[in-house]
């Protein structure tokens, strides 16, 4: 049984590999509890006490608007944080899989982002998980960082159950339609999280060592995405909330979101034979599980 340190235990990510794991894989949380990323020799004692075969850095500052006005706070959890981590699986011989973002990307392009692309966030939670990508691969050369979007799941606070929650009350919503993304279950993330960890535990090759993507299959605007939730309502005997569609400049926000934050996922799929399957019976399935 391979055993996988999980940092940020309280996410969507973090729970849904527990529920992926199976007995295959013995998942053990690292939460702020155990240790602050922040903090350098906890992190470092915190890794060596749980002797995981594997790491998975799934924890980060999260709040994107928050951190226009806590950018340091930011750095200090998702680049320094991050760093912190990736000496410590460097230290005790592990393979380091670590989450990143679109926010990297400032979202000017008009196709999906390839790995080598070059970063540009707009957004102090970009810059702060950019940090985190270098400080990364610079202090663990045994690393994979892996870079998601758009995550719903039926754990934690998401863009589908907060769509879920407000067909209950509203006849009509507004949504943003002029930003797409791959939106992406935590649970196939999560599956796929272990496949790429028991990989790169047996095999040490460069090639899958790097920057990879990791999104679900499919594209959408955030407007498609809550359509496609209120249609899986209905089908289950739910009221329908209608959407309406707006532009970002409708809705202002302190952080600057990429207007494209799709991501070119061929190279995890030449390197790993890996892919995620296409959003929409994902979708259906996570709002299956919210509505029963």
């Amino acid at each position: 049984m391979m055993r996988i340190a999980v940092t940020g235990s309280m996410g969507q990510v973090a729970t849904s590999l527990i529920e992926q794991a199976g007995r295959a894989f013995e998942i053990v949380l690292l939460g702020r509890r155990v240790f602050l990323l922040e903090d350098r020799k906890a992190v470092l004692s915190g890794l060596r006490a749980a002797k995981p075969d594997v790491v998975i850095n799934a924890a980060a500052y999260t709040a994107v608007d928050q951190a226009e006005a806590e950018e340091s706070l930011a750095v200090a959890i998702n680049g320094e944080g991050a760093g912190n981590v990736a000496e410590a699986a460097a230290t005790i011989g592990a393979p380091l899989l670590h989450l990143s973002t679109d926010y990297v990307f400032d979202g000017a392009l008009d196709r999906p982002y390839r790995e080598d692309d070059p970063p540009g966030p707009d957004s102090a939670y970009g810059r702060s998980k950019l940090l985190g990508e270098r400080l990364v691969a610079e202090r663990c050369e045994n690393s994979v960082i892996l870079r998601t979007a758009w995550l719903f799941s039926p754990y934690g606070t998401n863009f589908v159950r907060a769509m879920l929650a407000l067909n209950e009350t509203r006849d009509e919503v507004p949504v943003v339609a002029d930003q797409r993304g791959n939106p992406t279950s935590a649970l196939d993330l999560a599956a796929g999280l272990l496949a790429v960890a028991a990989r790169a535990r047996e095999d040490a090759s460069p090639t899958l060592r790097g920057v990879f993507h990791m999104t679900n299959a499919g594209k959408a605007s955030w407007a498609d995405l809550a359509e496609a939730i209120f249609s899986e309502a209905a089908k289950r005997g739910r009221r329908a909330t209608r959407v309406r569609r707006i532009t970002t400049a409708d809705y202002p926000t302190a952080a600057r979101r990429p207007a494209n934050s799709r991501l070119d996922c061929g190279k995890l799929r030449r390197a790993y034979g890996l892919a995620l399957p296409d959003w929409r019976p994902s979708l259906a399935a996570c709002c299956a599980r919210l509505l029963a």
